[in-house]
């Protein structure tokens, strides 16, 4: 498994270097950008959580009566992931999701709210992504990104869903958080403690514990399936490049704002 994980690490070296790289990182200088990231990057934070759920619902057991599902070491992986990512324990033992902890980043830091507030009652009142996109109208930088996360989860394939959770998010992120909450330190020195708690506990999750947790996750779900693996590598190199796309537009956005 180890020679295949090599192997896939070779195939998306290019894309995730240049996303380790991007200069979005380092052009985020104003409060007034980095609201503007905030109020694009928190739809990011939202389908990630859509993509831990479709995977979820793949590899455990969320009916009754239950059963046991194949892949113990992977079913244990998954509700690790929700446990930390829907109920994490705050320094002052409480709990809250990571989604409604970026909620309160932004709002701790003056930015709007109000449209991502609107999408998930329209998600509520719904239960569908496409119908609440057509209520609410997500901002144009960020619309690609996330309709790219629910065409992955209709492809109901687990190794696949998987391969975009691993290699797009749970894989990527300490290497792209590390980089933005350095410069956030730097640039706004004790200011934005709940975002900087945030990427904080990103970086030590994903880099200490999920990122290495995902790639044994997809060396169990692809096994010896030469099909599989191939899978994998397409779909990684697709959501490092919309990822990195992502952050082209947001990039874009921030430089040259749009007056609405």
């Amino acid at each position: 498994m180890h020679d295949k994980l090599t192997w896939l690490a070779s195939q998306i070296k290019p894309q995730r270097d240049t996303l380790s790289k991007h200069s979005l990182y380092t052009r985020i200088r104003s409060e007034e950008q980095l609201r503007t990231f905030l109020e694009h990057h928190i739809y990011a934070v939202w389908d990630f959580m859509s993509l831990l759920k479709a995977l979820q619902q793949q590899l455990t057991c969320t009916s009754s009566p239950w059963t046991p599902t194949p892949n113990p070491g992977t079913r244990r992986f998954i509700n690790e992931i929700v446990l930390g990512e829907e109920s994490d324990e705050l320094p002052d033992g409480t709990f809250t999701s990571h989604f409604e902890l970026y909620l309160k980043a932004m709002n701790e830091a003056g930015a709007d709210s109000a449209l991502i507030n609107q999408f998930i009652d329209a998600i509520i009142q719904t239960q569908s992504y496409e119908q609440a996109t057509a209520l609410v109208k997500l901002p144009k930088a960020v619309q690609p990104f996330v309709d790219f996360s629910f065409e992955v989860i209709a492809t109901g394939k687990a190794h696949i869903i998987a391969a975009v959770f691993a290699f797009g998010r749970e894989d990527v992120i300490p290497d792209m958080f590390t980089q933005l909450l350095s410069d956030l330190k730097q640039a706004f020195p004790q200011k934005y403690k709940t975002l900087v708690y945030y990427f904080d506990r990103h970086i030590e999750l994903d880099g200490d514990e999920h990122g290495p947790m995902s790639l044994r996750m997809i060396a169990e779900l692809c096994g010896e399936d030469k099909q599989k693996w191939l899978d994998v590598a397409h779909y990684a190199k697709l959501a490092l490049t919309h990822r990195i796309q992502l952050w082209d537009r947001v990039l874009h956005t921030i430089e040259v704002p749009v007056n609405v």
